[in-house]
Order: C-alpha cells, then structure tokens, then sequence
C-alpha cells in the first residue's frame, strides 16, 4: 500500500460484539482506528465490548447528530481523523452501522458494497432480491400497517414468524399459531425498542421453513466469495420460547452439505450486491432444498466467541482475520483457500441454558466448566450478583463457551457434563429469595384452584369410565345421626373432603376456625366439593374451655361426637378439644406432636432411625449444629405443610440466611414461623404410608412413593405420587417402621400420612403428619380403585363413629386391582395462558380420571418450584399397565416441550441485550486463541 500503516486510519461504525475483535486486529497491522457512533444507538449497547477487546484504543470518536446529511458526517469524520491521516476503509462494527458503513465507504471512496442496493439488510428486501434471481427465497410480507401483511396471514398456512425486518439474533422473532396470535405480535413489535436501539419500524411476517439452520461465514473482495466456516445451530424450545440457542456445531465443509449451502450462500451475495467484507448467512434446507432465513451483512456475532474454536478448525484463521485480509492486504487475502480444509478438531461453541432464576450468589457451574479437557474459552454473561432469568432467547442465555479437543468423545462427555449442570440447575449458588419459599397463605398444595374457584368456571374433568368404579360400601349408624353433629378444626384441602363423607352419613358439621387462620386458606376448598355449606361456623376463643362453651352453644341440640383435624393447623386444637369433650382424641400428654422436632426426638427415644437435627427460635440454638453436620443439610419451618419454606442448604452462611429469612416470612397456613429445624439431608426414596387408626390399632390404608426431582431451580418439586404395593420389600420395610412411629407419638385414633425415607441403613421418619393425607385427597380416586372400594376418607370416619365397619378393614390393602398414579403437572415456562392444549390431549387418553387445575384462559402460569406453583394434578389409572405408562410419557413430554398451554404474547420476548448484564471472561484465558 502507498500509504503506511501508522498515517493510515480506518472508520468502524458502531463497534460492539465482534466488531470490536475486528478493530482489534486491525490496530494490531498498526492502522488507527475511529469510532463513528450512528444516531439512535443506545448507550447500553456502546459498552456490548469483549473483555479481550477493552483496551483496544481509538484515535477519535465521532457521534451522529439528529439532522446530518452524509456530507456532515464525512465532514466530522475527516476533521477527527485530521490532515496527517488518510482514511484507507470503513465497515460496520455491527447490525446497526451497515447502512452508514456503506453509504460513507462509498463517499469515501475507499473498498464498498455501495448503495445500489439501498438497506440490503432488510430481510424483506432480501428475500425479494434472490427470489428474482431464481433462488429459493421465503413466502412473504412486510410493512409497518397491518393492512399491508392481512391477506398474507389470512391465506398463508401456520405457523407463521413475525420478526422485526432488521432485528438482531433472536430479537423479537415469534412462531405464531394462528391469525390472531400474529397480529397481535405485530402491533407488539411496533411498539417496542429493537435490540440495537430504536423504535422497530417495519414487521416481516414469513412462511415457517422446516428444517436445521446453519450458517455460512465468508469473506469477500471485488466480488470474489472465501468461505471460512460452515455451521449448524442446536435449536430447541425450551422455557416456554420456540427458539433457544443450545450451541452452534461446525460442519465439516467438505461435506456434500456444506457444498451445497456454500454455493447457494454465494448466489445470495451476489444478488444482494455484497462484494466485499465479512458476512454470515442463516439457511433452512428444506424439502426443495436451501433457503435463505436471512443474510448478515456484517461479521459473525456472539462477541466473536467462536473465533478460538474457528481457528482450531480451519488450522489457523478465521473469518475475523480474513476480513481485515480482504480489506487492507490482498495478497494474504489471496492465499486463503476458498474453502476451509476438513475439520482440523473436534468442538463447538455451547450457549449456557437456565433452567431457574435468581441472584447469583456463587458460580461453581463455571469452575467446573474451566477444568474441562475441552475448554478453550469461556464468556459468561451471568457473574455474581447479577440475575438469571430462564433462557428464552440469545439475550437471556447466561453465557458462552467454546469447546475444542482432538477427541470426539472427549469433548461429548465434557458437553454432556455441561448440559447436566444446567439441567440439575447446579450452574449457580443463588441468594435466598422470597420467591423460594413462597407461602401465599392460601394453599397447601396448588394456589391456581383456590382462584379458579374464585373466578368461576374452573378447569375440572371427570372420566365417565365404569371399569374403576369400585363396589358401594355402605356405611352404618348405631344411632341417628340426624341428631349429632362432628365438628371439624381448619377443614381446607383434603378436611373438606372429610367433612363430605361425614355429611354423607347424615351428621351435621361444625368448622371451628383456630386463631390466626387466615381467610384466604378457608377459602381452599377442593373444586370437587363444590360448595362447603356447614352446619354453623365457630372461631376458636381466648381459652380452651371458652373455645368448647362456644361449641357447645352452636351445636344446640345436636350432640357432639366427634373432633376432627381438617387440616395442618388445626391438628394442636384438634387434640386438646376432642380431649375435654370426652370424645375419642389422641389426647394432649404429648403436647404440639405434629412439630418435627419432637417427632424425632419421640422416636429417636424409642430407638428408631431419626433425623440429626438442631431447632429453635434462635440462631444461637442451631449454630454449633449446623457448623458440624456435613452439607447439604435440610432448613424448614418446625410446622409446615408440603414443602412450605423446605430448602436444602449447601454450606453455613446460606442456612444462616435462610434460618432467618424463614423467621420473617409468614407460613402457609397462616401466622409467622416461630421455630426452625435444621437436620441431616437424607438420602433415598420418599415414601408416604397412609394409616388410620382407633384404639391404637393401626390399619395400613396406602403406601405410596413420591416422585421428587430438582426442576426449574428447585431441588425438591413433586412429579408425582405412586402407589407401592403392600407385599413389597419396601412396604414390609416401612409399614412396621412406621406403626411404631405412630406409637411412639401417642396417635391412637384417625388418619396420619408418614413420610419416610428408606436409606442405606433402614427407613427413617422425615415427619409424621397428624391428619389425613393432603394433596386435596385426589389420590382418594386411586386408593378406591386399588383397594376394591374404599379409602383413607371413609375408613377415618369409620374410626370415630363406625366401630364395626372399621373392625372388618383388612389390616393392609388387598393385592392391586388396578395400576395408576396421581401425575402433578410440572410447567417449565411461564406467562398468561391463551389456551390448553394439553388438557384435552390428557382428557383423550385411555388411562384417563380426573384432572383438576385452576389454569384456564387468562391465568398467569410460574415455572414449577414447589406444590404451590404446580399447576394441576392428573388422576390416571389402567388394568394394563404399558398403557399407563405410556399415557404418563406423554404428559411428560408435554410438560418439557411446553404442550400443556399456549401462552399469550408478553413484553419479556423482546427483552434487549442491552439491559443484560455482560460479564467477562474467565481469568487467564481471555487471550487463548484469540
């Protein structure tokens, strides 16, 4: 060149991403650089600049004003440069700089595309530009009135993709179901800012092409077409979003493929007038062959994450290189081969997926990450202190690595690893939030059915089956039971149900409400109880004696038979009032015997397998335990129900935080937590053993295992719940374990539900809950079905007010009339409910009962965490058991393909990368390959 490097500068508009890489190598030949800022582009998006790249300086910076025509910006940009420099190049740093880096590379004289094509960029203007020249391009329409794109929605067939016409990556791009959903998008689009800055102004609406998506990088000069890469895109729908980036995979591009997909790239470029400079094609094969989802006029994105792994491939250069090659050196340029070699290595970049939210408190995912045998480069988006969402898009992906080995199977299992992390959400250590243990004081078990039945019409569908009905038992009366009364403390969730089959038999019912209970939870009644319409309502008083007096004078003339707990809360009362009416009661010489920590203290007395444990009200009284015991270790309030504030704990400071967090918040059942139990993670299965008893004659009704997974950031979320049989290794394990349990507590008369885990020293209780099993008693179809009629409801009432009926139970369950398990539907997503698809596909299945859920149109649906935000509960059962099993992998595969429900368009989709925190690369290898 006649002009040396060092008097020489060159003009890059909008350097962000990887067009800060390409600055970089071009300050490294020893040319200046110039920054030109286009209008509109946002201030968050200036400093999108790679940690390799933040001391890359630039000789001037000139900003775009409001109103300049191309004159004034050559004018300003030939000032900054001054007299000494000679501008030898301008090119776009980014999306947004591509139509000013052509218009003033042509002003300048200097190496252009030009501006024969006017806003090349514009994926509609693209897709109209190579269907002329007989390339197969995209059935289309766009414009910035929906009157302009009607018909097209109308005629064309779904899905359909809406996407601003110059979006970035994954920026505002949505498959839309039908013509409702697209417009809708439509409007959204023009309403909201674009990834690069700006308001979007155009909308292209497309046909769906399907079929993988790769990419093609090249670089070109006078024309004259270099590939560097070839690569295909690991697309899946996750988190409730059709397209997620898992990874971007190099293709070997001496692959008939490859060849394919390069010669149909080269054709595009050439219709789209690209000569010179870097660009990167996105292409769908389909049926008929290559199309075109839209050409990038610019370098390859991501922050030029892929440049190690590039160069790995190629044996030594990359499309960063090659573009300054093209610009400013053509004899290098020259040299490059027009294609790549075969793969020189084995790698891939991978894009990190969320599957939970939070304040990142520690990141050990990447510590594990950076140890890899493959790793070459890691650039986290997501560090500590910043918040993680679920991945939806490219912008909420928490970061990128790069992974390169000579060793294809090292590198699967180094990916595999990864891939498990994100999936056991063991990525991030987060901060304890509110969200985390949620006790929205109105359900034990599933919040949506309580607003449901508040809104009306809720979601509840019964099968009309026959075969699962089991034989009617009919229960007798020693005496008229017209005349008694039963009364009822705290009757919510599966206490309502209670309170049905005791009205069934003729009694009248009295709810006696316990202190502090709050008004919502008496509202939680399960949606197959319809209305609960009680004989009287009572609140419980200041005393134990005024509390009876006030029952006394409700119940009138009837007599009082029987106290029952309805719930969680109201077992203390349950037992202290049954107690002073002389009526059958397990009594108050073990006073509070539902609070976990005397449990195991009872039975540890009796030397039974208990928990290792610490509780109290202050810090103070668990500290010396939690600083011995090895982690994890469980916290949870003394009292809860489900799994209310349970949260297992990695080290000391996190079951510090949550000790006292717990303290501040209030329980599910209503009142503020006042103890802790801190104990020992045990390890194994969880089973339920559902007992009733009379007389400290304990009769089995059910054993049951549950299905508890880590999912969505949570580690314990309840899949399901499935019966054991009784002669099982297990159940003959378990059932004796936990009689004695029962013992050893005093419980001697109605229902309990024991949780025990059998670990590799025998079973060991996790509580034992005084009261009927909750879960609104919808496995009660089940246990009816399985038993050959009857179940832990009617066998409780039976124990207070039908001694010969309950003399005649079997001591445990007949063998198995029929398979089925109750299936807690898990959402992997989040937003406000259009429909329910999955609902119906459920409905269909042969295995089919009950389904109960609050979800309908309208709801706003969380990711699963707990059995708060479950969002609904599936009954199916079958005499042949591969159809069973069959009909629950489909529901699960609903769950994780987001099935279940279609969600209305929300503001989060177009959540921009510049509100994301951008984070820097792992120590000591921000220079590796770069």
């Amino acid at each position: 060149m006649s002009v040396s490097p060092g008097q020489s500068i060159v003009i890059i508009v909008d350097p962000y991403s990887t067009g800060c890489m390409i600055g970089q190598e071009i300050a490294k030949r020893g040319y200046k650089l110039l920054k030109l800022w286009t209008k509109n582009f946002s201030d968050d998006m200036k400093t999108h600049i790679p940690i390799s790249c933040r001391d890359v300086a630039y000789y001037a910076e000139v900003q775009e004003q409001n109103g300049w025509t191309l004159e004034d910006t050559d004018s300003a940009i030939r000032q900054a440069a001054g007299p000494q420099l000679t501008i030898i190049g301008c090119i776009a740093g980014g999306e947004a700089g591509i139509d000013m880096a052509d218009a003033l590379s042509e002003k300048l004289g200097v190496v252009t595309n030009g501006t024969a094509i006017p806003n090349r960029r514009d994926k509609k203007v693209q897709q109209e530009l190579i269907k002329a020249k007989g390339l197969r391009s995209i059935r289309q329409s766009g414009g910035d009135k929906f009157e302009q794109v009607e018909e097209f929605l109308k005629s064309e067939h779904y899905p359909v993709v809406l996407k601003p016409v110059d979006s970035a990556g994954s920026d505002g791009v949505k498959l839309c179901q039908d013509f409702n959903e697209a417009k809708e998008h439509f409007h959204r689009l023009l309403k909201v800012e674009a990834v690069n800055g700006g308001m979007n102004k155009e909308v292209l609406c497309q046909e769906f092409l399907k079929g993988k998506e790769y990419v093609v990088d090249q670089v070109s000069r006078d024309g004259v077409h270099k590939t560097t890469n070839v690569w295909v895109y690991d697309k899946r729908p996750t988190n409730g979003s059709a397209f997620v980036y898992f990874g971007l995979v190099p293709v070997d591009p001496t692959t008939d493929i490859a060849k394919m997909l390069v010669e149909y790239a080269r054709g595009a470029l050439d219709a789209l007038a690209i000569r010179n400079g870097p660009s990167h094609g996105e292409i769908i094969v389909t049926q008929d062959g290559p199309c075109l989802v839209e050409m990038n006029c610019r370098a390859h994105g991501a922050d030029g994450c892929w440049v190690p792994l590039a160069r790995a491939l190629t044996g030594g250069y990359s499309q960063i290189d090659a573009s300054v090659d093209a610009l400013f050196d053509t004899e290098r340029f020259d040299a490059l081969p027009d294609l790549p070699p075969s793969l020189q290595a084995s790698g891939l970049m991978v894009y990190l997926i969320s599957f939970s939210e939070g304040i990142i408190k520690s990141t050990p995912g990447y510590e594990v990450i950076s140890k890899l045998p493959s790793f070459i480069w890691l650039q986290p988006s997501a560090t500590i202190g910043s918040h993680v969402d679920f991945t939806v898009d490219l912008n909420s992906s928490p970061g990128t690595c790069v992974l390169v080995n000579k060793d294809p199977d090292v590198l699967k299992k180094d990916l595999d690893l990864i891939r498990y992390l994100e999936e056991i959400n063991a990525m991030f250590g987060y901060e304890t939030r509110k969200t985390h243990m949620r006790a929205p004081s109105f359900a034990e078990k599933k919040p949506f059915l309580r607003r449901a039945a508040s809104e009306g019409a809720p979601s509840r569908f019964m099968s009309n089956r026959m075969d699962l009905r089991g034989p009617l038992m009919k229960r007798m009366t020693t005496v008229d039971a017209s005349k008694e009364c039963v009364v009822v403390v705290d009757p919510y969730s599966t206490g309502c149900v209670l309170v049905k089959e005791i009205q069934s038999r003729s009694y009248k019912v009295i709810a006696l409400w316990t202190k502090g209970f709050s008004e919502e939870m008496k509202t939680h009644v399960p949606l197959k109880c319809g209305e609960m319409i009680y004989h009287a309502h009572v609140d419980e008083q200041d005393t134990l004696a005024d509390t009876m007096k006030a029952v006394y004078k409700t119940a009138g003339v009837f007599r009082v038979v029987a106290c029952i707990a309805g719930g969680e809360a109201g077992v203390d009362l349950a037992d202290s009032l049954s107690e002073r009416l002389e009526v059958r009661t397990n009594g108050t010489d073990i006073p509070n015997r539902r609070d976990k920590k005397i449990q195991q203290e009872l039975i540890k007395a009796e030397g039974l397998r208990s928990v290792r444990q610490a509780g109290g009200a202050k810090f103070s009284d668990v500290e010396e335990f939690l600083k011995t015991e090895q982690y994890p270790v469980v916290l949870k309030p003394v009292d809860s129900a489900g799994s209310d504030g349970v949260k297992l704990c990695h080290d000391f400071d996190e079951a510090k935080e949550h000790f006292h967090h717990l303290l501040e918040v209030e329980a599910v059942n209503g009142g503020m937590n006042t103890e802790v139990l801190c104990q020992e993670f045990l390890k194994g299965k969880e089973y339920v053993i559902d007992h009733v008893s009379r007389d400290g004659i304990h009769k089995t009704m059910q054993v049951w295992v549950y299905d508890k997974r880590p999912a969505n950031g949570s580690a314990f979320v309840y899949f399901g719940m499935v019966p054991v049989p009784t002669d099982s290794p297990e159940a003959r394990m378990l059932i004796p374990y936990i009689r004695t349990v029962l013992d050893s507590l005093g419980m001697r008369n109605g229902p309990s539900h024991g949780e025990a885990i059998i670990t590799a020293n025998g079973p060991c209780l996790v509580e034992m809950n005084c009261r009927a099993h909750g879960g609104d008693g919808n496995w009660s179809v089940i246990a009816k079905a399985i038993n050959g009629g009857y179940s832990q409801i009617d066998a409780s009432i039976d124990s207070y007010l039908n001694k010969q009926q309950f003399a005649i139970l079997p001591d445990l369950p007949p063998a198995p009339k029929a398979s089925g398990q109750e299936v807690m539907l898990v959402s992997y997503s989040r937003g406000t409910v259009k429909s329910c698809p999955g609902f119906e596909v459920i409905k269909q299945m042969e295995s089919f009962v009950y389904l109960e859920s609050g979800v309908k149109e309208g709801t706003f649906v969380e990711h699963t965490t707990d059995l708060v935000t479950s969002v609904g509960s599936a009954i199916v059962m079958h005499h042949d058991a591969t159809v069973l099993k069959k009909d629950v992998a489909r529901i699960r595969e609903m769950e994780k393909n987001n099935e279940l429900f279609e969600y209305k368009v929300t503001g989060s989709m177009f959540k921009a990368a510049s509100k994301v925190n951008l984070g820097g690369i792992i120590e000591g290898v921000e220079g590796m390959g770069v």
